[in-house]
């Protein structure tokens, strides 16, 4: 389309907008869109051109007449200056020196000076697709920026905000080869989405040990949801320390001297991430049952002792106790999810929808809280980003919602965790039900199309200065379109995200099936999917290894324990150990840990320096 110039004069101006006089009509030489809506134009000032942003265009007297000139007016909101400086290079400033006199010309902006706007100097930049005015302009984000200081994509359902975070962060990666990602997927769709960078955790190949979690998240899956009981959290309190006092001792007493661990017994507490047997637990709370000064208390042990008793037989939860207990699988569990070493996958995807809904909360909170701790006790060594998908699950607007523990890990690293190496990433379609005290610590925003008004003003606030009437075209903006602003741009822009290829969209797999579906291509099997829901698994159907004491019925349930040989119909659980690069066995001998690429970390003397920091 030919743009022929075409000038227009300033008869209004204020601190920061500027009303622009022009003609249209069949004598006028420029294009019809010439001076449309969300354009940049500049206006001559001297020497400069003050830049201003088209957010309104009218007609003065509100009367259109077909095949004449006619006056129209431009509204536009100043966003900033370009200079040329006496080498002949352009500079912009998103300050203004000097502003419009009456009478000052005003024309579409050159794109000379569109690609100074938005050609950052900020460091390590990459280009993350172009401008929505300009095509040939490229899109540039600092990503030095984009990560230390935290970022949020937000969007409503379907615009393309998995596929801007697939973007994202394969930018990210390619020039922070040093970096971990942790992705929080509850809707299992980033898995496909990183074939070659990834490892994927789901709910049959995820091991968490229950002795991992902290009271108050082992306590959110005792009461599965609902609100604890103060009486039986206490209980468990007191219990716990000493089940792990007893594993000690029982593993110090039957190890040689050359294994005994370091470990001081008497500072344990509930939250202290050491093992302990659910065995000794038991034994423990019988104990207490069986004690003749303890009869007001029978009731609220003997309903503990049935909640826990519940927990473990539930197959749902097998990724808690499925694990062998007698041993201290720690590091491996920690190394596999945070990827150290990262054997050329530095992203782990944590895939939570096959998880009961009423732990999601717990396994958030640990996942969070160790991503933080281990930043802390590896001295910044270990960097990772943290991608919480459909955060405002985990930390929503009312205090009262949520779990506690859950935002209080967020919100820590958000506040803190630039300092030590943890990053957050926030996706979420409704940013007005997101904390708000979260979203403020993200100082780059990706907003797509948002129609909630609530979620527009939201917008609106957290964009300082000049542009803020970008946030009117929120609504209206096309899929994979943007308006980004914050420290990772230079000033904010309306962009639109590179295409990636098919095979690297999320939920890509899904597609294919819903394809193949359709096609009849398919055949749907009611007992796969039955078994699905049911979360059975006959590979766990085989007794585990912790048989000690009375308790040995609970101990070994069905599809609780971890199978002691290898099953071919399900060899997933398994491959997380046979897949990598490095053999990492479970063994009682000491072993020299393998080393990252990028740090030599040890991955023994880390748990050591994090288990010093807990207790």
């Amino acid at each position: 389309m030919v743009r022929n110039r075409t000038d227009g004069h300033v008869i209004e101006c204020n601190g920061d907008k500027a009303t622009i006089h022009a003609m249209t009509g069949p004598s006028i030489t420029a294009s019809e869109d010439y001076w449309s809506v969300g354009q940049l134009i500049s206006i001559q000032v001297a020497g400069s051109r003050v830049v201003g942003l088209v957010y309104k265009v009218d007609l003065p007297n509100a009367e259109w007449q077909q095949d004449v000139d006619q006056s129209i007016h431009i509204h536009v909101e100043l966003v900033g200056q370009v200079d040329t400086h006496d080498d002949g290079k352009l500079r912009f400033s998103s300050g203004i020196r000097t502003y419009p006199h009456m009478g000052a010309i005003a024309h579409r902006i050159r794109a000379a000076d569109l690609a100074t706007i938005y050609t950052t100097s900020l460091k390590n930049t990459v280009s993350i697709g172009h401008l929505s005015q300009n095509a040939e302009i490229p899109a540039l984000i600092s990503i030095d920026s984009l990560i230390s200081r935290h970022f949020a994509v937000l969007g409503s359902t379907g615009v393309g905000k998995s596929s801007a975070v697939t973007l994202l962060l394969r930018k990210i990666i390619s020039q922070r080869p040093d970096l971990r990602v942790l992705i929080l997927d509850p809707h299992n769709e980033f898995a496909s989405a990183f074939p070659d960078l990834a490892i994927s955790i789901d709910y049959s190949t995820f091991d968490l040990p229950y002795w991992m979690f902290r009271l108050e998240e082992f306590g959110e899956a005792v009461f599965r949801g609902r609100p604890s009981i103060t009486a039986e959290i206490d209980i468990l309190r007191d219990l716990i320390p000493l089940a792990k006092e007893r594993f000690a001792n029982a593993e110090s007493t039957s190890a040689s001297s050359l294994l005994k661990r370091e470990r001081d017994s008497a500072s344990m507490t509930a939250d202290t991430p050491v093992p302990y047997r659910m065995a000794d637990l038991m034994k423990l709370l019988d104990e207490r049952i069986g004690q003749l000064d303890g009869k007001t208390d029978r009731p609220t042990l003997k309903a503990l002792r049935y909640r826990l008793q519940a927990l473990i037989a539930d197959p749902r939860y097998r990724f808690m106790f499925s694990a062998p207990t007698t041993l201290d699988t720690m590091r491996q569990t920690l190394g596999h999810i945070f990827r150290v070493p990262k054997n050329d996958r530095p992203i782990c995807v944590f895939q939570l929808a096959g998880l009961p809904a009423e732990v999601v909360n717990s396994v958030a909170s640990v996942l969070c809280r160790m991503a933080f701790d281990l930043a802390v006790s590896s001295d910044g060594n270990v960097q990772t980003l943290v991608v919480c998908e459909e955060a405002h699950r985990y930390i929503p607007a009312d205090t009262s919602a949520g779990f506690w523990p859950t935002r209080q890990a967020i919100a820590r690293i958000a506040k803190e965790g630039r300092k030590y190496g943890v990053y957050l990433a926030v996706i979420t379609q409704r940013p007005g039900e997101l904390d708000s005290t979260i979203l403020s610590q993200c100082s780059t925003v990706f907003a797509m199309r948002l129609g909630n008004e609530r979620d527009q003003e939201i917008i609106r606030g957290a964009i300082s200065g000049a542009s803020q009437s970008t946030v009117g075209f929120l609504s209206s903006i096309a899929n994979r379109e943007a308006i980004a602003f914050g420290e990772a741009v230079p000033t904010p822009m309306r962009m639109m995200f590179e295409t990636i290829a098919p095979e690297h969209l999320p939920a890509a797999h899904m597609t294919q099936q819903q394809e193949a579906v359709r096609s009849g291509d398919s055949h749907v099997s009611l007992d796969m999917i039955l078994n699905r829901m049911r979360q059975l698994n006959a590979a766990d159907s085989a007794t585990g290894d912790d048989t000690s004491g009375n308790f040995s019925a609970f101990e070994k349930p069905a599809m609780v324990q971890r199978p002691t040989a290898p099953i071919q119909r399900e060899p997933i659980r398994t491959q997380w150990r046979a897949a990598e690069a490095v053999s990492v066995p479970i063994i009682e001998e000491p072993r020299k840990p393998a080393r990252s690429e990028t740090e030599g970390l040890r991955a023994s003397d880390l748990i050591r320096s994090f288990r010093s920091d807990k207790t």
